[in-house]
């Protein structure tokens, strides 16, 4: 566009009212209630929906510009500032899911109930004088999967959605990373966030579940957690975690609950917006559905100033939202689809640049093998290179380094960008039937700073990959069933690391991390650092190879002349 687009957007011009505690009846009966913000002026307006059990009523609350804060539990804030929309002629409609709140029901986090909620609401709102029959549905995190999981039902009038931070697969990116629990977020996000006060029962037989439940009260990494041991005890205090916990593999209770499994049937126009940063829940979430929605689509990746989560209510980005509904629900031509349908913050370079596909197209996949002295080289490994090892911590004390081994390659002569997934090859042995893999890319710079590019996990018993899903960048592990590890035996594991797209400078080394577990005062990010993985119960040897046989190695999306 020869104009700047938000010369296209509609100014702040009018007043906001509250229609507080509206009960709206789903189709099982079950009330929910909503608050409905909408302009104070006659006519008729399009309509964004945000649906969560964060309570509605924390909307009203003061609004303080700062990135996502576990102690406050700020994550109502999420559905986005009512004002900035309601003021430009829009109606905000914000509604406590069922069982949370003040709504009525059962609640179980994500369930197929809950979804079709959003699809009544969404056509109880279309119905509505207020309402030119136009909706869309708006917020992070919890409120962008929603989207994702009700949009795949297809409402009629549901128009076009703006998930930001969304997870596609509540087993992988929400639950168990790489079949690793993410005991910290799993047991805190309840306790913190919810204000849930009914919950069902776990689905599964009497029978089925007291067996569950009595080999999971033995695994010795819960039994050593006191927090994951009293859940399965008493699973009322935290049913969301006696849920995860019961079900430790992929199945049909995650499957209920992951937008992957309709992506396919979202024909309507769809926006992501992610950040590089959200390595724990929500980046791989923005790829998935990017590359499976039908319809028209958009992705555009950033790094938030605070370099963690985006500050609520994320003003920053609530001017992409209006250009996006006000083409797709007024027909207002803001030239959003006239650009490539990516976006893509670089770091390192701290600008932006378009793109038309996903991984890039000029991609030269390269490998980085693992080698002697702990390098990292672009040469195979030679046949009288000794393993590397190392030994887990088991009760790391407050502060203590986490064991790991670190490969490093030279200093680079030049520039060089990753953009796109990323994957890692180790052939390791261990002395035990069991471990967690967790690898990391790093940029380390000349004055010994380093940095997190990306991570990856992988539970050593769930090592399996399913071959029609894979692609040697991204490997897709079943989780269905467990294979414990023969001691002693080297091992092929391929680890999914998290996409990317970062400039390492001249003079910068890539740097490969290997551990089995992480800590809460490891990890550069606020975020990382409420995303601590349930950790080991016995000490463990940890044997890294890297000869002909065994080629331990990198495979990285290199782009080349950027």
């Amino acid at each position: 566009m020869s104009q700047d687009w938000h010369a296209r957007l509609p100014q702040p011009h009018l007043r906001t009212q509250i229609e507080k505690n509206v009960f709206v009846t789903m189709r099982d009966g079950v009330r929910l209630c909503v608050d409905v913000y909408r302009p104070a002026a006659p006519g008729r307006f399009p309509g964004l929906l945000g649906l969560s059990p964060y309570s509605k009523d924390v909307q009203t609350l003061p609004v303080h510009e700062y990135p996502t804060d576990r102690e406050l539990g700020n994550g109502g804030i999420e559905a986005g500032d009512s004002e900035y929309f309601v003021s430009r002629g829009y109606v905000h409609v914000i509604a406590d899911a069922r069982g949370t709140g003040h709504s009525g029901g059962a609640y179980r986090v994500f369930s197929l109930a809950e979804q079709l909620d959003g699809c009544d609401l969404v056509e109880w709102m279309a119905a509505q004088p207020w309402c030119d029959g136009n909706v869309g549905m708006i917020g992070s995190s919890y409120f962008a999967m929603i989207q994702l999981l009700v949009a795949g039902h297809r409402p009629p009038h549901l128009k076009a959605i703006f998930p930001v931070d969304s997870a596609t697969d509540m087993y992988r990116h929400w639950a168990y990373h790489g079949g690793v629990l993410q005991a910290s977020f799993a047991s805190t996000w309840w306790e913190g966030s919810l204000v849930a006060h009914t919950a069902d029962k776990a689905d599964l037989p009497e029978d089925e579940l007291a067996r569950i439940v009595a080999a999971q009260k033995a695994n010795p990494e819960l039994a050593c957690n006191p927090r994951m041991w009293k859940a399965l005890e008493f699973p009322f205090t935290n049913p969301h975690l006696f849920d995860l916990l019961v079900h430790p593999l992929d199945g049909p209770f995650y499957w209920e609950r992951s937008a992957w499994r309709r992506l396919g049937d979202i024909g309507i126009p769809t926006f992501l917006l992610g950040r590089w940063t959200s390595w724990n829940i929500h980046l791989p979430g923005s790829f998935s559905a990017y590359e499976a929605i039908r319809g028209p689509k958009r992705l555009f990746m950033t790094v938030p100033e605070s370099g963690a989560g985006f500050n609520r209510p994320w003003h920053e980005n609530h001017d992409l939202v209006l250009r996006w509904y006000e083409h797709w629900l007024r027909g207002n031509d803001t030239g959003v689809m006239e650009e490539p349908p990516i976006t893509l913050y670089v770091q390192g370079t701290d600008r932006y640049r378009h793109e038309n596909e996903w991984p890039l197209a000029r991609t030269c996949w390269t490998e980085f093998f693992l080698g002697p002295q702990r390098s990292l080289r672009c040469e195979g490994p030679g046949w009288n290179e000794r393993p590397d090892s190392f030994e887990n911590a088991v009760g790391l004390a407050p502060g203590q380094k986490v064991p790991g081994l670190r490969y490093t390659a030279a200093p680079l002569a030049a520039d060089l960008e990753l953009t796109g997934p990323i994957s890692l090859t180790l052939f390791a042995s261990i002395t035990g039937a069991d471990t967690s893999w967790i690898v990391e890319l790093e940029d380390l710079a000349p004055d010994g700073a380093c940095r997190r590019v990306s991570i990856g996990w992988l539970r050593a018993s769930h090592r399996e990959i399913d071959p029609d899903k894979s692609r040697p960048w991204k490997p897709w592990h079943a989780h269905t069933r467990e294979l414990p590890v023969e001691p002693g035996r080297v091992t092929e594991y391929a680890i999914e690391m998290r996409e990317t797209s970062y400039v390492f400078r001249a003079g910068h080394r890539l740097q490969l991390l290997l551990k089995a577990q992480d800590a809460p005062w490891e990890g550069a990010a606020y975020y990382y650092r409420i995303s601590v993985h349930l950790p080991p119960a016995q000490v463990m040897r940890h044997r890294v190879f890297h000869t002909p046989e065994f080629p331990s190695r990198l495979l990285l999306p290199v782009i080349p002349g950027s």
